[in-house]
């Protein structure tokens, strides 16, 4: 896996229309890991995809109706079989933290990569995933200097009480282990 020109090579990309222009592009500092699946609980399909591109039919599940006007966006998403797609280029503002502090600093989408994997709180990740997100982020790291493993964090962690994800299923340590291994 390469990154060139703020795109991954090997993977699907679905260009969102959700983005807009980093205030700094050389200050990609944080990874922030997510979580989403769609309708809630249910994975695969093409939901996830429909959402980021402004596409979700509010029609085709009760869900919808409450999300379809979102315009929001992640740079990657890592499914469960570990297949990557990317919405948006890294020199750009995905719109997934929203409101948001690492410390001290407001605003992560201005200096955050977003990944989002396919999963719920309560599920346990897949291995090709924790595999896929490994590699993604030793990619990143060889790429954008300012990363590092001390500066991966969960979305609960920059938007405590208003979100949750990647959730009590993700384990941390191993994704340390993993990474130093």
């Amino acid at each position: 896996m390469k990154i060139i020109n703020h795109w991954l090579t090997d993977c699907c990309h679905i260009p969102s229309p959700n983005f807009d222009s980093r205030p700094d592009v050389e200050d990609i500092a944080l990874v922030v890991i997510h979580c989403i699946s769609l309708p809630p609980g249910e994975f695969g399909g093409g939901f996830i995809d429909e959402l980021f591109l402004n596409q979700l039919n509010p029609e085709q599940h009760d869900y919808f109706a409450g999300i379809h006007n979102l315009k929001v966006s992640a740079h990657v998403l890592i499914r469960r079989d570990g297949s990557y797609t990317q919405y948006v280029g890294f020199n750009q503002r995905a719109w997934h933290a929203g409101v948001s502090m690492y410390q001290g600093r407001e605003r992560c989408n201005d200096f955050s990569i977003g990944i989002e994997l396919e999963g719920i709180e309560t599920v346990a990740y897949t291995e090709a995933q924790y595999q896929a997100l490994v590699e993604l982020i030793k990619c990143l790291k060889q790429t954008y200097p300012l990363l590092s493993e001390q500066a991966i964090v969960g979305h609960s962690d920059i938007a405590p009480g208003r979100k949750t994800d990647p959730g009590e299923s993700f384990d941390w340590q191993k994704l340390r282990a993993m990474l130093s291994a």
